[in-house]
């Protein structure tokens, strides 16, 4: 069932207009009509899924295999120096629309573009307290 408030469930069911670029079962790839760079590209899951904390594992797997394809196409038609993948979850992470969804964002040295960040030595011993937290929870 599409969530009819969101866009992406909208442009999914083909109530809202995009620029389509590749379909299956589980996901649509399309065009940004935000672009930060020519060639930025969206894939979204079909089924409706706010972030990587509800989309199912298997529907997660087979989606990247779409934006693998994607990102070479993307590759192979606009020549950039690289490409970003990039997946964000809740406003602290600036995700834009609560719907999964990945950008493939095809750069280029010295574009401008604020989305990298420097390398900073982190404290060890943060670093190693912090992944023993983390593997308590994993297992």
């Amino acid at each position: 069932m599409a969530f009819h408030h969101c866009i992406f469930c909208r442009i999914v069911a083909r109530d809202a207009p995009a620029y389509i670029l590749a379909e299956d079962g589980d996901c649509l790839a399309f065009m940004d009509i935000n672009p930060v760079a020519p060639g930025h590209a969206l894939i979204v899951a079909k089924q409706h899924a706010e972030n990587i904390f509800d989309i199912q594992a298997p529907v997660l797997q087979r989606l990247m295999g779409t934006v693998q394809r994607v990102a070479q196409a993307v590759n192979a038609v606009f020549l950039p120096d690289g490409i970003n993948i990039v997946q964000s979850n809740g406003p602290g992470a600036a995700q834009s629309v609560p719907h999964f969804h990945i950008h493939v964002v095809p750069r280029w040295q010295n574009d401008d573009l604020l989305m990298n960040w420097s390398l900073r030595p982190g404290e060890r011993s943060a670093i190693e307290a912090n992944a023993a937290r983390l593997r308590a929870i994993l297992g």
